[in-house]
């Protein structure tokens, strides 16, 4: 006679959760925060079998005093860290108008990137001007340190006659070719995949120019993520691909994505990737690191794979509610502090920087800020006009338009 089969418990699915939902206490005491200076700064040529504690760590420069310490210390000049600053928060003044903007109806959305200002500004500063950058919408940052027009930026956001994407685009997806900042897309993950077939064309042609990508946590759910790395891998294409985990994608938390179970770093390791974990409000520690993969890159060394540890202060975008799934004003709480506020403590412990060049600098920002309002409101709001002509659906597809649209834009009357 067989044996009895023995009773089994039931099978069970598991559903990652957020730790906290709206009206709980706010906790981060679950978060292990290594103390500043504590990581190790691996040779650009190590490999990634041997940085797997880099993956899991968390690469931190400046201290709870503002002090610069460790090996991460990028040893950067008093002019860079003010620029450094200058950007950090004119990023801040101009998403603050730009949320007003919106809010009194001048144009339809907007999405803010309070709290990771150092990501953006640092790494579009730690590499060269010339590089190519595939960014997301919270990369209003690597515009603005490369000097790009506060007012063309705007004139994007309202849609209006200045918008040099004529109205075709969502407001906030930037594109500009002189910039060398590639055209935003609602698909995330794209980016990652164009990026890695940008970088690989400028080796094939034996350029010197590299590319870096932008993606949130939640876009390495996502089939693009693993196709870009297995050719960036594969190819050694002279890339730097960059996750911003902000915690929250929209409103689905990281653990959605696999991080609760290991880092989004981790993830590079598996395609044989040098694989780093930032601290992302440590402007610092991001330059750093953005410094150390593009020299990997330029030295025809391959990938790198970087995340950046950060929060999402604000709201993911202005359609957007927080208070909905997590608690209120979670961000303030965020252990590793505020990058701006941080940057300006270092300045200061380096005695460089006072309260008074501080006021005067935000004047200056704020200054800054509402003169390009000014210029860009001045062309026209999506509440109010101008618009371009509709002429312009012709335009910009073909080098010359072919006879079908001509017939077609001359039927239309425009």
């Amino acid at each position: 006679m067989d044996a009895p089969v023995p009773v089994q418990a039931p099978l069970n699915l598991h559903v990652p959760e957020p730790p906290q939902r709206p009206g709980s206490e706010i906790d981060f005491s679950a978060l292990v925060v290594p103390p500043a200076g504590a990581t190790r700064r691996p040779d650009t040529g190590t490999p990634a079998a041997e940085m797997t504690d880099l993956a899991y760590g968390l690469v931190r420069v400046l201290d709870d005093q503002g002090h610069a310490v460790g090996p991460w210390d990028p040893g950067l000049d008093p002019d860079t860290l003010v620029r450094g600053l200058r950007s950090m928060m004119t990023v801040r003044a101009y998403d603050e108008r730009m949320q007003r903007a919106q809010r009194q109806g001048k144009t339809s959305f907007y999405m803010k990137c309070t709290g990771e200002e150092a990501i953006a500004v640092a790494q579009a500063m730690a590499v060269d001007r010339s590089d190519m950058l595939f960014p997301t919408y919270r990369q209003q940052g690597l515009l603005i340190a490369r000097d790009w027009p506060l007012a063309d930026m705007m004139c994007q956001v309202f849609s209006n006659a200045g918008d040099r994407l004529k109205g075709r685009q969502m407001p906030v997806f930037y594109s500009s070719r002189e910039a060398g900042f590639f055209s935003i897309s609602g698909n995330l993950g794209t980016q990652y995949s164009q990026a890695v077939g940008w970088a690989m064309a400028s080796a094939i042609k034996g350029d010197t120019r590299i590319a870096a990508a932008w993606i949130g946590e939640g876009a390495t759910a996502e089939g693009d993520f693993h196709h870009a790395l297995t050719f960036a891998s594969v190819y050694r294409a002279p890339v730097i691909l960059n996750v911003v985990n902000n915690h929250w994608a929209i409103s689905s938390f990281h653990g959605i994505a696999g991080g609760e179970r290991t880092t989004f770093a981790a993830r590079g390791l598996g395609y044989g990737i040098p694989s780093l974990r930032v601290d992302g409000n440590d402007f610092l520690a991001v330059h750093a690191a953005t410094r150390w993969a593009a020299a990997r890159a330029r030295a025809n060394l391959g990938p790198t794979l970087i995340e950046l540890f950060t929060y999402r202060a604000a709201a993911h975008s202005t359609s957007d509610d927080p208070g909905k799934y997590r608690p209120e004003n979670a961000g303030a709480h965020w252990p590793l502090g505020d990058p701006i506020d941080r940057l300006r403590q270092h300045l200061t412990a380096s005695g460089v920087w006072s309260e008074a060049r501080q006021e005067a600098l935000a004047r200056e920002v704020a200054e800054t800020v509402q003169a390009a309002g000014k210029e860009a409101e001045a062309l026209g709001t999506l509440d109010k006009g101008p618009f371009h002509s509709a002429r312009t659906m012709f335009e910009d597809v073909y080098k010359t338009m072919p006879w079908h649209l001509e017939r077609q834009r001359r039927q239309a009357g425009v």
